[in-house]
């Protein structure tokens, strides 16, 4: 414990899912989190569950003004800015043939656009400080094509290229940018879109995943606390796997 001691995080998509056990974890392991995220009554009581050193903040990550306005409480609340975690985003399965250019858009936006805003806003400040972590949760669509989700794996392509750009003109400053690859994770999106009956069976089969099970969203977040510390100082414009081995076959 204690990984964070002193750090001050926001993490987007925070309510849930992911973004609650980063949230939750960087907590407990010493860091001040502001939580952003659509969801604004799981969202507080996340945060309240989180104690004085968390706190949350309505952020729709598609609008520049509510970064703005997240960055700022952020600064008001805790004084600096030293991680972001781009958690945020959403997941469609649909054949391209049959995906509108709305919903094309609408994923995209979240997704790459939210992230490319999230990147651009804290860049003054963590520059300014002369160091800072930003973790871009991408997904193993983004090293991999699959079936049915040309503007999910279209986005997150776009976070693993955007991160390597970022890397390298941030490094000079002492700002480290690195991307986190999810494979199948067992959570509230992931049910939504499969349904529970079809989650269960691809944890139970293993047919999919090697190691025979879903993630948890503890295993990305442990993960992903690792980038947020210190201990990955020298690592930057990376991409960081957490999916059993799904990706090992290509």
């Amino acid at each position: 414990m204690g990984r964070l001691d002193g750090k001050v995080a926001l993490v987007t998509g925070a309510a849930r899912g992911q973004g609650e056990a980063e949230a939750r974890l960087f907590v407990a392991e010493g860091a001040s989190v502001i939580l952003g995220d659509v969801r604004d009554d799981a969202g507080e009581i996340v945060a309240k569950e989180l104690g004085d050193r968390a706190a949350y903040v309505h952020h729709d990550v598609t609008r520049e003004d509510d970064w703005a306005a997240i960055v700022e409480a952020t600064h008001a609340r805790f004084g600096r800015i030293d991680v972001l975690v781009n958690n945020a985003g959403v997941f469609r399965i649909v054949g391209m043939t049959n995906t509108t250019l709305e919903e094309y858009m609408r994923i995209v936006t979240i997704n790459q656009v939210g992230t490319f805003l999230g990147m651009k806003a804290v860049t003054e400040t963590m520059i300014g400080q002369g160091a800072g972590s930003i973790v871009n949760i991408s997904s193993v669509a983004g090293l991999q094509g699959s079936a049915g989700t040309i503007a999910y794996t279209a986005s997150k392509f776009a976070v693993r290229g955007m991160t390597k750009v970022a890397a390298l003109e941030l490094a000079p400053f002492g700002v480290r940018v690195n991307s986190v690859h999810p494979g199948f994770i067992d959570t509230d999106m992931l049910r939504e879109e499969l349904g529970a009956t079809a989650v269960a069976s691809m944890a139970g089969a293993g047919a999919q995943v090697p190691n025979g099970r879903l993630a948890e969203a503890d295993d990305v977040a442990k993960l992903v606390c690792y980038l947020a510390s210190d201990d990955s100082a020298y690592s930057t414009g990376s991409e960081f796997v957490v999916d059993g081995g799904l990706s090992a076959r290509i």
